[in-house]
């Protein structure tokens, strides 16, 4: 295929030189980049309607100023006129570099430097049970109702709270979990609490076994966890019933195995799919911080400046080890590479995504006509879809102007 433009960024052309047959250049928006190539649109399909309508008016137009860049020596070498597979190949082919980009600075990251994790090690262990949400007053010598409501002795259902199963136990601060039912696991893995937390919650009035060290002596412990209302995780106010110890973890940071980097990448996909899919439904509360003085949801979606600001903050602070920053600007590396491949690829024109599946419907169409004794109807015409495009690119500039005035007025900050 030709390719007559290799630009770096967007907007006037600031400098560029031509080597061969293209066009290599930076341009003024440093947000991206692009390559032009050859018939990206086809031309008209035979017995298309002639009748003049708005719409078909602006897809002539636009289907005139791509034809226009094709020259009569390009002959095969138009987008339009490779197969199917070809076309989805070169489409695929940016949002995978992001893809590639990602898994090695994730790797430089977890491997090289190190990573925060939260640690099989003992923070603290509370002395009686508290639900989610309980009044901030309540305590272990506050008598409470069963949902966490401070009351008066001799009222129907208060009692002071539960001891924690853990302090019943007799665990303490600085244990340190080696093992869950048997099954050893490692107390600086980044996905180590997230076992044990598993465990206790799937076991409320089942005894579960544990392996501690406690002054690098090593002991089983046997606890029961009890059923107790809990937050959903750590970001959420959403609760839900489930088995309960009473111990929270301590917060490290430790380099990880290069076989955890798989399963470290999956959950990390995992994540970033759930947020790409809330993104519409967190826009109306960015609006409303942005213009009515709502509060900012810290857990909502940020724009370049909010990112650029909360860096600027953790890089700032002096108990922050250099090499913990360092481990941060791969991270943000990664996560900007990852998420831009995830955007590439949904199925939307005028993302590479929406080409790739252009190309995927052409050929589910030729194997039906094919299998129905029918002529092969050719390239499938993506023109028709550019109403489409213009209505999402005017969606994703109108998000990121949203994101840039909320990142402003009312940024998400560490404190």
């Amino acid at each position: 295929m030709r390719v007559p433009q290799f630009m770096v960024g967007f907007g006037p052309t600031i400098w560029s030189r031509r080597r061969g047959e293209t066009e290599y250049g930076i341009k003024a928006i440093p947000l991206g980049g692009y390559i032009r190539i050859v018939g990206m649109i086809p031309p008209a399909e035979e017995g298309e309607s002639r009748r003049a309508t708005r719409m078909r008016r602006f897809i002539a137009e636009v289907r005139g100023q791509a034809l226009n860049d094709v020259l009569p020596t390009d002959g095969a070498r138009v987008f339009y006129g490779k197969p199917w597979w070809q076309r989805i190949i070169v489409m695929f082919a940016g949002p995978f570099h992001n893809l590639v980009l990602a898994v090695v600075f994730f790797t430089l990251m977890l491997t090289v430097f190190g990573t925060g994790v939260v640690t099989t090690t003992l923070r603290s262990v509370p002395a009686c049970v508290l639900p989610a949400g309980a009044d901030k007053a309540a305590d272990c010598t506050t008598p409470v109702t069963p949902v966490g409501k401070v009351c008066a002795t001799g009222q129907a259902g208060c009692a002071l709270p539960e001891q924690s199963p853990a302090a019943k136990a007799g665990l303490r601060p600085g244990d340190k979990i080696l093992a869950v039912g048997g099954k050893p696991i490692e107390p600086t893995a980044f996905d180590s609490w997230t076992v044990v937390q598993d465990a206790i919650r799937g076991s409320a009035g089942r005894p579960l076994d544990l392996t501690i060290e406690r002054q690098g002596q090593r002991r089983d412990v046997t606890v029961t966890p009890i059923e107790n209302t809990v937050y959903t995780d750590a970001t959420s106010q959403k609760t839900t019933t489930a088995g309960y110890l009473g111990v929270s973890p301590l917060v490290g940071f430790a380099r990880q195995s290069i076989t955890d980097v798989p399963s470290y990448l999956g959950m990390v996909v995992s994540g970033s799919v759930q947020k790409l899919v809330q993104m519409p439904q967190r826009i109306p509360q960015v609006f409303q911080a942005a213009f009515m003085g709502a509060k900012r949801d810290a857990n909502g979606p940020i724009g370049v400046v909010g990112v650029g600001r909360i860096s600027g903050e953790v890089f700032a602070l002096q108990k922050v080890s250099a090499l913990e920053k360092v481990s941060l600007f791969f991270q943000m590396l990664a996560g900007v590479n990852l998420v831009l491949f995830l955007f590439n690829l949904l199925p939307i024109y005028p993302l590479d995504g929406g080409h790739v599946a252009g190309a995927l419907y052409e050929k589910l169409r030729g194997t039906v006509a094919q299998v129905r004794g029918r002529p092969d109807p050719g390239p499938f015409d993506i023109a028709r879809l550019m109403p489409v495009a213009y209505v999402v690119a005017g969606v994703f500039l109108a998000m990121s102007a949203l994101l840039f005035v909320a990142d402003i007025v009312n940024p998400i900050t560490l404190g």
